[in-house]
């Protein structure tokens, strides 16, 4: 399980490109290699990974190719950076929303509005998805548990702070690049359980 707290970015020093398959090795600051074992569960961009070898400050992770194709990873390249989430640990403050790390898709940036002291991004994801989007809810993108601000037709935005902005890839992201977006899955159980009611009844 995540939070949604990104602790930081971390670079890819070197991707191993297999037949529908891949090994990227990042390159963590001791912070984030405290404690850290193979096997451990790690969120690149908001997608959990297993580490798979520790070589010092280098450490691996192997990606299957679902994982390539449902999520930015795959669009990666060396020297590129990814926001960096450890597994929470029981006890830990929650301080942003329980988040799986399994992606359900990927939005694309539309538009970046930067203001003093904040940025305001707008993304846009296919009309059927955008059911679990809602005004003042949750959602993760690149692995950071965000509020929605506005939901207008196919589009969301939401307000980043400079803490935010400095600390993930929020900072640098531009319009036409693509995110991981992970749905709160509170509100997907709901809206899910609620058509299938509705569905039964024969009211959807």
């Amino acid at each position: 399980m995540f939070t949604g707290i990104v602790q930081g970015m971390a670079e890819v020093v070197i991707i191993d490109r297999k037949e529908q398959f891949q090994t990227h090795t990042l390159r963590l600051c001791n912070e984030m290699l405290e404690g850290l074992k193979i096997g451990a569960s790690v969120a690149h961009n908001g997608c959990c990974l297993t580490v798979t070898r520790i070589d010092g400050e280098l450490v691996s992770f192997d990606l299957m190719q679902q994982t390539l194709l449902l999520t930015n990873l795959g669009d990666l390249q060396t020297g590129d950076k990814v926001n960096i989430e450890r597994a929470a640990k029981f006890g830990d403050e929650i301080g942003g929303h329980s988040m799986s790390g399994h992606i359900s898709n990927t939005a694309l940036i539309e538009e970046v509005i930067d203001s003093p002291n904040n940025r305001t991004v707008w993304f846009s994801l296919p009309e059927k998805q955008m059911k679990y989007v809602l005004e003042k809810g949750f959602i993760g993108v690149d692995g950071c548990s965000l509020t929605i601000g506005e939901v207008v037709e196919n589009r969301f935005s939401v307000h980043l702070i400079p803490e935010t902005l400095n600390r993930t890839l929020f900072g640098v992201r531009k319009v036409g690049e693509r995110v991981n977006i992970e749905f709160d899955p509170q509100t997907q159980a709901i809206v899910d359980t609620t058509e299938r009611v509705l569905a039964a009844k024969g009211l959807a």
